[in-house]
């Protein structure tokens, strides 16, 4: 990483606060006022040489312990989707080893996130971006890739029982969450795969990653998965027999989605054919995500799809339930110590956050935070 140095950063605050002073104490005692103080530690204004050693001394500590210089402009590796040219994208930063990650704030759930910067440059795969603010909270960021709807709401569970950590969810679908941790792209992923041969959830594909360490399985819950169709039903869907004639269109996911392997294994089940299926209106049409797949059915664009309850629920539809599935976490040894790793799991079993999930739909907790297997 390299990067330009720029504004002066201000740990005077903190400080203050884990000596156990108020903010008039510390005034008096660096014979400022209580407004010039509250400027210094908000960064509006730079004290002078005389103002920055009394605060030290107050504090009992070295001047560059309570001011140092944070880049303005850093190199990070963006990640993001390829197709979108990165300069002017708005990216949140995390730390991964000794890279920098800038993951970009794309489509309507970035419209709704503080970006740390903007990139201005592109250098390959490198970026340069022009940062918003300190660079501290990087270290202290985990990136977790992957599909299900609630990742977001436990994301922000986490950064709210945790304010100076925090979790950015990248929504991919599951297979490309799990290349994108073998790419060093996150600390960790959601995952949702079920292998029709061995009848597993997850485990099969987990053993073929290679990462060369060993990666955690951890339960998070399992879930409800079957086929969405407009509020009421009205074609009367009862299962993927009905797909038989052409006469409901279907809104598939992408080849490397949970959903979209569940619904070939139910497919084979019911002794459909390669031509039958790929004759099937809108099999090749494929949704970006489950609530993606969920909207074009609200819109009537489809009759059906497959997916979680969740995202029937979320948008009025009606589910046919028709298998459950485990939905677990994947974390290589080496970032399961992350602090925000380690926070994020914790909130994963808090009470508060566990009322929420249960009002989602279709979500079995029993299990969170077990250890479902750990691949060398």
């Amino acid at each position: 990483m390299s990067f330009t140095a720029g504004v002066l950063h201000s740990s005077v605050q903190q400080r203050r606060k884990d000596a156990g002073l108020g903010p008039t104490e510390l005034a008096r005692r660096a014979g400022i006022t209580r407004q010039a103080l509250h400027n210094i530690e908000g960064g509006v204004s730079a004290p002078t040489t005389v103002v920055a050693l009394r605060l030290a001394q107050a504090l009992g500590c070295r001047v560059d312990e309570l001011f140092h210089l944070t880049p303005d402009t850093v190199r990070a590796r963006l990640i993001g989707d390829p197709a979108v040219s990165p300069t002017g994208q708005r990216v949140q930063l995390a730390r991964l080893d000794q890279d920098l990650l800038a993951v970009a704030l794309q489509g309507a759930p970035g419209l709704g996130q503080r970006a740390d910067g903007v990139v201005t440059a592109c250098h390959g795969p490198h970026v340069d971006v022009k940062l918003s603010g300190a660079l501290e909270l990087a270290g202290r960021s985990a990136v977790l890739i992957g599909c299900d709807p609630s990742l977001d709401l436990l994301a922000a569970h986490t950064c709210l029982a945790f304010p100076d950590l925090r979790v950015i969810v990248r929504p991919v679908s599951s297979q490309a969450a799990l290349a994108g941790l073998a790419a060093a792209e996150a600390h960790l992923a959601g995952i949702h795969l079920w292998d029709a041969g061995t009848g597993e959830s997850n485990l099969p594909f987990v053993r073929n990653l290679a990462l060369g360490q060993p990666v955690h399985v951890i339960a998070l819950w399992t879930w409800e998965q079957g086929l969405l169709t407009a509020a009421g039903n009205p074609g009367g869907i009862r299962g993927v027999d009905d797909l038989r004639g052409g006469g409901l269109r279907l809104i598939n996911r992408d080849p490397g989605a949970g959903s979209r392997l569940m619904l070939d294994a139910w497919l084979d089940a019911a002794h459909f054919s390669a031509a039958e299926r790929q004759a099937l209106p809108g099999y090749q049409d494929e949704a970006a995500s489950p609530l993606d797949a969920a909207r074009r059915v609200q819109s009537g664009a489809a009759d059906v799809a497959p997916g979680p309850r969740v995202a029937a629920q979320a948008l009025g539809l009606h589910f046919v339930p028709l298998q459950r599935e485990h939905f677990d976490l994947i974390v290589p040894a080496a970032h399961l110590s992350h602090p925000a790793v380690l926070a994020l799991l914790h909130t994963a079993r808090s009470a508060a956050f566990l009322l929420e999930l249960s009002a989602l739909g279709g979500y079995d907790a029993a299990q969170v935070g077990q250890v479902r297997a750990v691949v060398s």
